[in-house]
């Protein structure tokens, strides 16, 4: 369900701001509370707001004799009191993003802004950021679409983690497949979620030896024994912090 509201109070009213400096206006404006409590007031001239108050820390409303309004941030104050109310009215919101299909759930539509979310019931996907969504619904009865991932592989599979699990197939395509590289370790690198996927020592917490995926296709092998990655910022290894790929590469460059 969409829980958020974006709340709308309009009339003649009296707008006061306190802070560094009081100002006083009146007139006939709109207000707008939005979901984080910023608070806008707007007039009909120009686009920019009379009086605004970014996330508020606290935002407070009375509907007694037309309305009144108090939102506070540290020390800054906005007041609007009505004198004569022509609207007060709650409107479900959600982010904007971009179409990316239709949800099965309610036929809503899908788009994509932080992670992926239907407009119509509100139902929530998170998608790593650098995922391509694709126009192909998932071969599975959930009937969402898929997404393209790049973490060593290419991989597709469903925008649902619940359904088709992108933190599987990674593992199953490099569980075990590198050694740690930690002086006197004889561990191998398992695919371990945390936070984001990682590939972290078997012995931990004995050895920590831990390397975020990055995103990419693993296109070699850094001088280290880790392997390189061709990411969207050029060839880097699996350890960000690693310096002999760099050798290598200017090595490489002297020979040609």
């Amino acid at each position: 369900m969409i829980d958020d509201a974006i709340r709308v109070l309009a009339g003649d009213c009296t707008v006061i701001t306190d802070g560094t400096d009081r100002e006083e206006y009146r007139g006939r404006v709109t207000t707008i509370v939005k979901p984080d409590n910023t608070v806008l007031v707007h007039d009909v001239d120009g686009y920019q707001p009379v009086a605004w108050l970014t996330r508020a820390d606290t935002v407070s409303s009375d509907r007694a004799d037309g309305f009144s309004l108090v939102a506070t941030k540290d020390t800054q104050t906005l007041r609007i009191a009505a004198h004569e109310q022509e609207g007060f009215a709650h409107y479900p919101s959600s982010a904007a993003g971009t179409p990316v299909g239709t949800c099965p759930s309610c036929d809503g539509a899908l788009v994509r802004s932080s992670g992926v979310h239907c407009v119509g019931c509100g139902d929530r996907y998170g998608v790593p950021s650098d995922a391509m969504i694709r126009d192909e619904r998932c071969d599975c009865d959930c009937g969402l679409p898929q997404m393209r991932v790049e973490r060593g592989l290419a991989f597709t599979v469903c925008l649902d983690r619940n359904c088709e699990s992108l933190d599987e197939v990674v593992r199953e395509a490099f569980d075990r497949e590198w050694n740690c590289p930690e002086s006197g370790c004889d561990g191998d690198l398992r695919i371990l979620r945390r936070g984001g996927l990682i590939a972290g020592c078997e012995h931990y917490p004995d050895c920590d030896t831990g390397f975020a995926i990055p995103a990419g296709v693993v296109d070699g092998e850094c001088a280290c024994g880790l392997p390189t990655f061709e990411s969207p910022s050029g060839t880097r290894c699996l350890d960000a912090t690693c310096e002999r790929l760099v050798e290598e590469s200017i090595g490489a460059a002297g020979d040609d």
